[in-house]
């Protein structure tokens, strides 16, 4: 097979995922209108209701016409060799194969910057204004897109340079060097994501004393979680959406609460919330997402590593030189129908984990609390109460909170 044949097999699968992923995204926009349970419907006013139903319904019209552009635009880049014509330029101006890479790569994410942000200002001073969510300014917008974009130019170029020396020095074994140094840079950040990255973004702080926090410490006590303090950020100063999240492993874990949870939501409902995330801790989520992290990306790295060594494949979009970061975008396009059959079954896996974290909370006591929390998130964040089957079970990570009530209901006559 020659490479000819490999290209008009990217652009299939370019076709190809366009139309799965806008398949699944209109059959999940109608079921929005199933009706719910009666149980569920008595849980949520009919203004909440109403009100979600529309912002689905303009998240869903924003973000097909983003997403048809995006593909669109991307399939006629391939489709006319755009991508080798900027890779013939660049190398009548560079000839350091490192510079080289760097600018190529460089230049495609600033394209993709200067497309993605009116998007995001649009999505945040439009889309979530009008539904009450956007506290950002412009100026908070401004600098938060300048901090991201000298973070991915600094870690992005780092990793970037790194891979093309590993390649350079090892060829054959770039893979296995490669994967090493991105597992402990993955470790690392999950270490340290928190005391290095969150604040640049957000100020921290440890939760103040009170009942909150006795109440807090005593669950940790009754469930033998160690934990030195919990986390408040500062979330409020960009949007009025609410959460919590668990973060790190071992001396380094901790959990955060979105700040304005705490006027929101009752001490016990925030205990609950807070139980759930100790739930995943104790249940080792965090280690099984990162072994299955790193034996995920070994995997990929050795097939990119089989890839760079074709001389077919490692020119099938056009160019005629081989070189790591031609074959680094062949590669991404090659692989994204194994990512898509991975992904439903990542999402499954990821959905246990939250079911089994409910079912702790709730074997504390915590059952009706965190139903009461789930369902103020769900209201708060206007999520979508009634999405299709099918597509939960391809792309959600957690389950749907009609979904997850039933089954903290379940959880809670169990342990009684």
């Amino acid at each position: 097979m020659n490479r000819e044949f490999f290209f008009f097999l990217i652009i299939a699968f370019l076709i190809l995922d366009f139309i799965v992923d806008n398949y699944f995204e209109i059959i999940n926009f109608k079921h929005r209108l199933k009706p719910l349970p009666e149980k569920i419907q008595a849980l949520f006013s009919l203004e909440t209701n109403e009100k979600q139903l529309n912002y689905q319904k303009d998240n869903f019209r924003f973000g097909m016409i983003v997403g048809s552009i995006s593909s669109v635009f991307v399939i006629l880049v391939v489709a006319f060799k755009v991508l080798p014509l900027i890779d013939n330029y660049l190398r009548l101006i560079i000839e350091n194969e490192y510079l080289l890479t760097l600018t190529f790569f460089g230049l495609i994410f600033l394209l993709s910057f200067i497309f993605s942000t009116p998007l995001e200002w649009y999505q945040t001073f439009v889309i979530e204004e009008k539904y009450g969510f956007n506290k950002t300014t412009l100026q908070l917008f401004v600098v938060d897109k300048l901090k991201s974009l000298l973070l991915s130019v600094l870690l992005g170029g780092l990793l970037i340079f790194v891979l093309v020396w590993f390649y350079n020095q090892t060829q054959n074994l770039f893979w296995l060097y490669a994967w090493i140094f991105m597992s402990a840079f993955s470790i690392f950040m999950m270490l340290f994501y928190s005391n290095l990255i969150v604040p640049l973004f957000n100020k921290q702080k440890p939760i103040e004393e009170g009942e909150l926090k006795d109440a807090i410490m005593e669950f940790c006590k009754r469930a033998g979680f160690k934990l030195n303090d919990v986390y408040v950020i500062d979330s409020s100063k960009r949007s009025t959406k609410t959460n919590a999240y668990f973060t790190g492993f071992g001396p380094k874990k901790r959990i955060v609460l979105y700040d304005n949870m705490m006027e929101k939501f009752t001490n016990e409902e925030i205990v609950a919330v807070l139980a759930h995330e100790t739930g995943h801790n104790k249940h080792r989520h965090t280690l099984y997402g990162l072994i299955t992290s790193l034996i995920s990306s070994g995997i990929t790295l050795f097939l990119l590593g089989l890839l760079m060594n074709h001389p077919v494949l490692s020119k099938v979009l056009g160019n005629d030189i081989a070189s790591f970061h031609m074959s680094l975008l062949a590669f991404g396009l090659l692989y994204s129908p194994i990512e898509l059959i991975i992904t439903p079954f990542s999402a499954i896996l990821s959905r246990q984990h939250e079911y089994q974290a409910d079912a702790f909370a709730a074997q504390y006591g915590y059952g009706p609390a965190l139903k009461n929390a789930l369902v103020k998130l769900s209201a708060d964040n206007l999520s979508n109460l009634n999405p299709h089957p099918f597509y939960v079970w391809f792309y959600y990570s957690h389950p749907p909170v009609v979904a997850r009530i039933e089954q903290v209901e379940k959880s809670d006559r169990v342990t009684k």
